[in-house]
């Protein structure tokens, strides 16, 4: 019984080699983060979204149920289209001046 005793211990050896790589190369995998780009801009909450697809909605229901709803509904419509158009000009507006000089992802090196 005493030569079953030595053959767990080798299978473990291994293992414990095959957890210690890893955790030795870990702290050279985080020195290699790239540096921090351009933040991401992302639109507020709005519920122009939803109006305007209630307008198409409307649009379209209309054509079976009568000329009412084909009004309200392309009214509704061209109302939150002008308003979320609006409301993403006025985004762009506020966004950094270098913001056009980076674009496409090239950093923006050596522009002026």
């Amino acid at each position: 019984m005493s030569e079953q005793q030595p053959t767990p211990e080798p299978a473990s050896t291994p293992a414990q080699q095959q957890v210690e790589t890893p955790a030795a190369s870990g702290p050279a995998t985080i020195t290699r983060v790239p540096p921090v780009g351009e933040e991401i801009h992302l639109p507020g909450p709005s519920l122009l979204p939803i109006f305007n697809a209630a307008g198409i909605t409307l649009t379209v229901i209309g054509t079976t149920l009568g000329i009412e709803f084909i009004v309200v509904g392309l009214i509704l419509f061209l109302f939150t289209t002008w308003r979320w158009i609006a409301s993403t000009r006025k985004d762009i507006a506020e966004l950094p001046l270098d913001h056009s000089e980076g674009h496409g992802g090239h950093g923006g090196g050596g522009h002026h």
